[in-house]
């Protein structure tokens, strides 16, 4: 166990240190709204903007595979370990990619910890934008979100690049 954490990378660390500040601000947010709310509880906090919602949502994004959380558990914990296995062989030529797949993992794993305690996920965020009603979520999505449109955008310049060597 101590060799292979000599042999941890730099980057890994902070990938590693991202995901666990990720798990923590996710779990404490969804804490806070939990000790304090009662469910379908709306705090208004930009009139017309934004408001802090709690409801719980027993599927994945967009309410899809609603019920099913055995499912998802073992979807979760499998994407966990694709993630893993990926930060593993990762060269991570660019900081994005260890902040991109920092962000991904701690999301991940902090909405499965919401699945394993709660049977459900935990949301709370709820935006108004231009009269449409954005579907309610958290911190661990956000992070989720922006992990894979990093991750995906830092993939396609790189494909670009390399496209632009071989003409």
């Amino acid at each position: 166990m101590i060799n292979k954490l000599k042999n941890i990378s730099k980057n890994h660390l902070v990938l590693y240190i991202i995901s666990l500040f990720v798990v923590i601000v996710d779990q404490l947010t969804k804490f806070l709204v939990v000790s304090n709310m009662n469910i379908a509880n709306e705090i208004e906090i930009i009139h017309n903007f934004f408001s802090i919602f709690y409801v719980t949502n027993t599927g994945a994004a967009f309410s899809s595979f609603r019920d099913q959380t055995t499912l998802l558990i073992i979807v979760s914990i499998f994407c966990i370990a694709i993630i893993n296995a990926i930060i593993q062989r990762e060269k991570f030529n660019y900081k994005l990619s260890v902040i991109s797949l920092g962000l991904l993992l701690g999301g991940m794993i902090g909405n499965l910890i919401d699945r394993v305690i709660y049977k459900n996920v935990i949301d709370f965020l709820s935006f108004n934008i231009f009269g449409y009603k954005f579907p309610v979520f958290n911190i661990a999505d956000i992070c989720i979100t922006l992990g894979v449109f990093i991750y995906i955008g830092i993939n396609l310049v790189e494909e670009i690049r390399e496209k632009k060597k071989k003409i």
